[in-house]
């Protein structure tokens, strides 16, 4: 069995024919070492020292291509095990830059972090509150079913977690789409701080 390419070996192969200058191949090697050292962070693999000692004396914009990537990774269903390695990545190849902003990245994450747990504390308290509702009103455990002559009728569900999960749905798609447009936007604001 042959050895296992690297993204960037594949990319090599297709632009063969396509010449690439030499600060282009050097750009495709280093977003590639990247990719790699990223994957190893995010595994566990490498702590935040090691991730800083591997990227002391990298370029001004590597250290800010990682720090985006770290950032492009987090997510409205990031644990808080996630974003602190995350928090952790950017602030220590933050220490790493000539013209260092720690705090106002630290207020722009600080930010973040609230916006994460009031996504998930928003989302616990819904659930907390529809099951309560579904518990004490039984007519809440009808969900609307669509017969096969086009007609809507009540159909009884059979647990409450049904019921609530029913219901549910509804909430977190309001939900995710109304906290989808702040996250992006405090996202998108620490970008630019980076």
């Amino acid at each position: 069995m042959g050895r296992v390419k690297t993204a960037f070996e594949k990319a090599m192969e297709r632009v063969r024919g396509i010449e690439v200058t030499p600060e282009e191949k050097q750009a495709l090697e280093e977003r590639e070492r990247v990719r790699a050292l990223l994957a190893d962070f995010y595994r566990g693999e490498l702590t935040r020292d090691q991730l800083w000692a591997r990227l002391k004396g990298a370029s001004q914009g590597l250290l800010r291509e990682v720090q985006l990537n770290l950032l492009d990774s987090l997510r409205l269903s990031s644990s808080p095990e996630e974003f602190e390695l995350r928090r952790d990545g950017i602030l220590a190849i933050e220490a790493l830059k000539e013209r260092q902003r720690t705090p106002v990245i630290e207020n722009g994450l600080n930010a973040v972090e609230r916006l994460l747990k009031e996504y998930r504390e928003g989302k616990e308290e819904a659930v907390r509150q529809l099951r309560e509702a579904v518990e004490r009103n039984p007519q809440l455990r009808l969900k609307q079913v669509r017969t096969p002559d086009g007609r809507t009728v009540l159909q009884p569900v059979l647990s409450v977690d049904e019921a609530v999960q029913a219901r549910l749905e509804e909430f977190l798609t309001e939900h995710q789409k109304r906290y989808d447009e702040v996250f992006s936007r405090v996202i998108g604001d620490l970008k630019d701080e980076l």
